[in-house]
């Protein structure tokens, strides 16, 4: 995982704490027009927004995919984290960086950056970044920024 900074708040650290214990491995939880909550598993890490440099939790999906849909209609989200009995979750707005949703500020080669970016945050660690790169590019990869809103952990 990246380094974080030390002004890092408290519930966030814990929230940051657990992505090596478990591989980063995470629930998101979306809405769906319905109402209804659609939750998936994927990994995740916190790390600087590429255009702000606040604290974010990032995560990485393949383009169409429901969540990316639910997203682009309610871009609210609930990450969670657990390892044994500690968890933490992260709830917040989530803005959308990817080949089929331009963010101003994040072109194709800053992209292909964050998408490293969070794949590392989440404590992933890969041996051929080109290969990397091409199924990032093949599969239509988003990146998924969750600004931090509330933090809930089970101190």
């Amino acid at each position: 995982m990246s380094p974080l900074p030390e002004q890092l708040s408290a519930d966030l650290r814990r929230f940051a704490d657990l992505v090596p214990l478990d591989h980063g491995l995470a629930v998101v939880a979306v809405t769906r027009p319905d109402g209804t909550v659609h939750a998936s598993v994927t990994n995740a890490g916190v790390l600087a927004h590429p255009l702000t440099g606040t604290l974010v939790v990032g995560i990485v999906t393949r383009g169409g995919t429901r969540k990316l849909h639910y997203l682009h209609t309610h871009a609210r989200t609930t990450v969670v984290l657990r390892a044994g009995w500690k968890w933490a979750a992260v709830e917040g707005t989530a803005e959308l960086a990817g080949p089929d949703d331009p963010l101003a500020g994040v072109d194709t080669p800053r992209l292909r950056m964050l998408l490293r970016e969070i794949f590392t945050a989440a404590g992933g660690q890969h041996d051929d970044w080109d290969t990397y790169d091409q199924t990032m590019a093949a599969e239509r990869r988003t990146a998924v920024l969750v600004t931090p809103e509330r933090v809930l952990t089970n101190r």
